[in-house]
């Protein structure tokens, strides 16, 4: 074995060269425009994969499973969203896609983490229909929650629907009478003695609410969600629970939110059950927008009015006439909507647990 050289016996021969470890491309601030990228729907989320649907309706159909590129930043990609896809886009078993845009979002539901917390978090994009399941009894009806869903939807620009299942147990009268002055479409719901629906327990009258448009199917644990959804599209397999004794509270049995396609037309994203649903990031002005019978009285409220308060000047025009017979009506409905936003008389506790 020879002895090992002295540094002054080494040469350029000795040394071994590496590559520049940041590439030899100039640097460049152009980004691709992916001017190439196909078109897809969103259909569900799970840890960082986008189950998208491409070409949807189209002969050529097909799920193609993606993540998000670089490019998107901290972008958030939810259920719903039109997106951009590059590389492998077959849909092949193992194949991956990037998602590189996110298309401009027509609507999105949205929630907060409790009613102080102002930072948002986006639910659905692109639906048309936020439908509030509730059922009339077992667990008992709560208000104030379906008060707050209609606030998300007026603020998403949505358009709401009350679906009141269980009402083989519990007139549905007393409930749908306090939301006859906010003009809100119902249907009802029945159960038949083995529990499942039948078209003649009122899923008719659903299916011709839900045809040709993208629904959300949204409400507490145990109301009968997963039910529906599996007598609306069969073979959806939604798992169905039961309702505590104790508590009067269901347990979870939806744990992602997912789309499904309705067999007459249309879409169905059912979503896992909420126990809270914060409104700090809902602005006032946005809910009294939902009220265009009453705008024409705003002109005379103080600057930064509440229209909650004794010097709102929506008093004096409904009590003229100004909004109609069901002007103080409709004002009382709007108060409470504005006060369930505030939280001042929900008697719901925010969980920022809850999946919703």
């Amino acid at each position: 074995m020879s002895p090992p050289r002295s540094k002054r016996h080494l040469d350029e021969s000795d040394i071994r060269s590496r590559p520049n470890p940041r590439g030899t491309r100039p640097r460049t601030k152009d980004r691709p425009t992916h001017d190439d990228a196909v078109p897809a729907w969103v259909v569900t989320v799970d840890r960082g994969r986008y189950t998208c649907l491409v070409d949807e309706g189209e002969p050529t159909e097909r799920v193609v499973t993606a993540m998000s590129a670089r490019e998107l930043g901290r972008a958030r990609i939810m259920i719903g969203d039109r997106v951009g896809l590059v590389g492998d886009t077959s849909g092949a078993t193992g194949s991956l896609a990037r998602a590189v845009r996110v298309e401009p979002r027509v609507t999105m539901l949205r929630r907060s983490a409790d009613d102080v917390d102002p930072v948002e978090r986006g639910l659905v994009a692109n639906a048309q229909v936020l439908a509030v399941v509730t059922a009339l009894a077992d667990p008992e009806p709560r208000p104030r929650m379906v008060d707050r869903c209609l606030v998300a939807a007026y603020d998403a620009g949505m358009t709401p629907l009350l679906v009141l299942t269980k009402a083989d147990l519990a007139d549905p009268a007393p409930f749908v009478a306090q939301y006859a002055a906010l003009d809100v479409p119902y249907v009802v719901t029945r159960s038949t003695a083995g529990g499942a629906l039948s078209h003649l327990d009122g899923l008719d009258a659903v299916r011709e609410r839900l045809t040709g448009t993208t629904t959300v199917l949204i409400g507490h644990s145990g109301v009968g969600k997963s039910t529906l959804v599996n007598a609306l599209v069969p073979g959806a397999g939604r798992a169905t629970g039961i309702v505590n004794d104790v508590t009067g509270r269901g347990r979870h049995t939806s744990t992602s939110a997912y789309a499904l396609r309705l067999p007459q037309g249309g879409w169905v994203i059912d979503t896992p059950g909420v126990r809270s649903f914060g409104l700090a990031h809902v602005q006032p002005d946005h809910i009294v927008k939902a009220f265009p019978d009453l705008a024409a009285g705003l002109d005379d409220c103080p600057r930064g009015c509440t229209h909650d308060e004794p010097e709102c000047g929506l008093d004096a025009y409904c009590a003229s006439g100004g909004a109609g017979a069901s002007g103080p009506a409709r004002l009382e409905s709007l108060r409470r909507l504005l006060r369930s936003r505030a939280g001042t008389t929900d008697d719901e506790r925010p969980d920022s647990r809850a999946e919703g």
